[in-house]
């Protein structure tokens, strides 16, 4: 099974951190060079957001398909250990497909699961804030399907809730203890004040997930032991070209210096994992080079 040591290893953070260590925080990874440097920073682990992946391709989350999600999540565990988080959205429709779901991110090896309880199929409006939220019982059984769908225990499923938007965070709180008796191994919600955020954990039998940007990370109230961040790094990167190229449009220069590309672009093979390759060449296809 595709990395199940991964999957430990997350859950020996969470379990490490519910004990009273620092959170695992999870940075958003779409692609295997990411992956791979997140995991050499020493992060616990890495985020393949929907929403983020929908605007990479430039179609939203609602037009994503369960392969192109699973082949995003199957590229970095190829190339990386660091254990991946999947935003698996609504599950791309009721409990039977959940299953498929479940099948699929556990073959590409992700180490968790996240399926929340809007409607499937997931609407492109859910970007603008239009949501709508399925019955606690639907969700209930998709979750119970989940769970019965993995082979490897290790294999988490988080089950997230809109609910305190829409509802109020009592009515959150009710529809993710129900998904917790259908199996889920961890709980995610969007409390809306600090009073909220510290309550959560408390009201709550399970280990919740914040999702947040990691500049909020160091404001959590004790009892979130895991983080997962959807933004920061594409909104950044997104930034930093559109910046330099539009600088080069109007002036000509990226106003990076050619001295400064190449000293980060060095980085690119060794971060990729090129040496080992280098090697393999000079032994077999480069011999003296």
């Amino acid at each position: 099974m595709p990395n199940v040591t991964a999957r430990r290893r997350l859950r020996d953070g969470i379990e490490a951190a519910l004990a009273g260590g620092a959170p695992v925080v999870g940075p958003l990874t779409l692609d295997p060079l990411t992956a791979r440097l997140a995991e050499d920073l020493g992060y616990g682990a890495g985020y393949l957001s929907g929403g983020a992946l929908g605007y990479q391709l430039a179609v939203s989350e609602a037009l994503l398909t369960i392969t192109e999600l699973a082949d995003a999540c199957r590229r970095m565990t190829v190339r990386s250990s660091l254990p991946i988080v999947v935003d698996g959205g609504v599950g791309f429709g009721d409990a039977v497909h959940v299953q498929r779901v479940m099948w699929e991110f556990e073959a590409a090896g992700a180490a968790a699961v996240e399926l929340e309880d809007q409607v499937a199929p997931k609407r492109v409006s859910h970007h603008r804030g239009v949501e709508h939220l399925v019955p606690v019982e639907e969700m209930a059984d998709k979750i119970a399907a989940a769970v019965d769908a993995r082979s490897d225990p290790d294999f988490l499923v988080i089950a997230r809730t809109g609910a305190v938007r829409h509802e109020g965070f009592e009515a959150a709180l009710v529809r993710l203890e129900r998904y917790h008796e259908a199996g889920a191994d961890l709980l995610l919600l969007f409390p809306s004040t600090e009073e909220e955020w510290a309550a959560a954990p408390r009201r709550l039998g399970a280990p919740l997930v914040a999702m947040v940007s990691v500049e909020a990370v160091a404001g959590l109230p004790a009892g979130w032991p895991l983080v997962v961040d959807p933004i920061t790094g594409q909104v950044l990167a997104y930034r930093a070209v559109r910046d330099a190229y539009r600088r080069y449009r109007a002036e000509g220069t990226s106003g990076h210096p050619i001295k400064e590309l190449m000293s980060v672009y060095r980085e690119l093979a060794p971060m990729a994992g090129l040496e080992p390759l280098y090697d393999l060449e000079r032994r077999t296809t480069e011999p003296g080079t």
